[in-house]
């Protein structure tokens, strides 16, 4: 069975910083790309951030300047380092696996981790 687990999520002040982390198992971790989405109340589920099997990042405008994603295969885990936090950051965070080939989807999601900014 595979399996995502997140933590790391909790109450910060804005301005503050936060660091996710998402272990997976089941899988031959080092294969697969390792994302982050979030989603917030009332809104869609959006991109975060993105490692593929080999190291490259990609991520969204939103977060540039402020999250770092990094991955230990050693530990199957995945992280998100998010600083600068801003109310509008508020959402549940969950960990998403792609096996590392082109035209993949995500097709193991973690259950959430939430994050909450205040003012």
């Amino acid at each position: 069975q595979v399996q995502l687990v997140e933590s790391g999520g909790g109450l910060v002040q804005a301005g503050g910083s936060l660091e996710l982390s998402c272990t997976a198992s089941g899988i031959t971790f080092n294969t697969y790309d390792m994302a982050w989405f979030r989603q917030a109340p009332g809104k869609e589920r959006e991109f975060v951030a993105v490692i593929d099997r080999w190291g490259y990042i990609q991520d969204a405008d939103f977060v540039k300047g402020r999250s770092a994603i990094n991955r230990d295969n050693n530990q199957n885990t995945v992280y998100l380092q998010m600083n600068k936090l801003k109310p509008e950051d508020t959402a549940v965070y969950y960990c998403a696996a792609r096996r590392g080939v082109f035209g993949a989807t995500y097709e193991y999601w973690g259950q959430g981790t939430q994050v909450t900014v205040s003012s």
